[in-house]
């Protein structure tokens, strides 16, 4: 799914102006770096301009702190800010479980063969029923037991987690917890959630059994940066499959869970990949 072994990827949004492109591919040109990708949007409506190049060094050496200093003078005359993501960058990551494990052995399986660039730090959960499979992949599993009296130590303890681990994302593999308004500030822009797309019809438990009873043609799934809006917050990537009156219930779970893996996999993939820009509480995704 990752294509970033070999190529440095620049992202940068700004105001939109005359010169906002070439002011990217003209000081790549002068580096005598080759573009393998390119993708720019300008928001007409919010007056934003967002671009990112995929790129490749033609020189022997290539020094990465001389690069961000001279294009930070570039840059500076737009007021565009930039990030600079080096080839083969491992993300630090904790993921966060309850008891299903369909998100869980998916996002292992693409971290074990390399699909996802991920440095996986922890895994953290409210249950210890899948503490197995983390331990198969020799990853530190923390079970964290929640009541409503415990909630806020309970959170306590991922944040130290977190700031132990230094961990750059949180991944929400189906952790079935709400997690409170300072959580949610201090992760906002790096803990991605996935649900399915029956909400907001088919709330509580058993959503596909409600969505059976009513003769739903569609199922599907959403991953977005996490708010404090319960399952609200900027969309990444969405899935959706045809269904119809042959599928029981127990065939919509089924198919709401691949879906949810595979949607859950293309947001994280769109996230580590610089793809996906945050402005104005919304994102706009330069899939691939």
């Amino acid at each position: 799914m990752s294509r970033m072994s070999d190529t440095w990827i620049l992202a940068a949004q700004c105001p939109s102006r005359l010169g906002t492109v070439d002011v990217v591919t003209r000081f790549l040109k002068e580096q005598q770096c080759y573009i393998t990708e390119l993708n720019s949007f300008d928001d007409r409506l919010g007056g934003r301009f967002f671009i990112r190049a995929e790129f490749r060094p033609e020189q022997d050496e290539f020094h990465e702190e001389r690069f961000h200093t001279d294009f930070s003078a570039r840059a500076n005359e737009f007021d565009m800010q930039f990030e600079l993501t080096a080839p083969g960058k491992r993300t630090g990551t904790v993921i966060m479980v309850s008891k299903a494990d369909h998100c869980l052995n998916d996002l292992l399986y693409r971290y074990r063969t390399g699909q996802l660039p991920l440095d996986i730090k922890a895994v953290i959960s409210n249950h210890p029923d899948l503490e197995p499979l983390a331990a198969w992949h020799d990853l530190p599993y923390h079970y964290l037991p929640i009541t409503p009296e415990t909630k806020l130590q309970q959170e306590a303890q991922i944040r130290e987690i977190i700031a132990d681990t230094d961990a750059e994302l949180v991944v929400l593999a189906r952790y079935m917890q709400v997690l409170s308004p300072s959580m949610c500030e201090l992760l906002a822009g790096r803990a991605i959630n996935i649900h399915h797309s029956l909400l907001p019809g088919f709330k509580g438990a058993k959503p596909y059994h409600q969505a059976y009873e009513k003769g739903v043609k569609l199922v599907g799934a959403t991953a977005h940066y996490i708010n404090n809006d319960l399952d609200e917050g900027p969309i990444i990537a969405q899935g959706v499959e045809p269904v119809d009156h042959t599928h029981y219930p127990e065939d919509l779970v089924a198919k709401g869970r691949d879906i949810e893996c595979l949607t859950l996999a293309r947001a994280i993939s769109y996230h580590l990949e610089r793809r996906v820009f945050f402005y104005s509480g919304r994102t706009v995704v330069f899939g691939n």
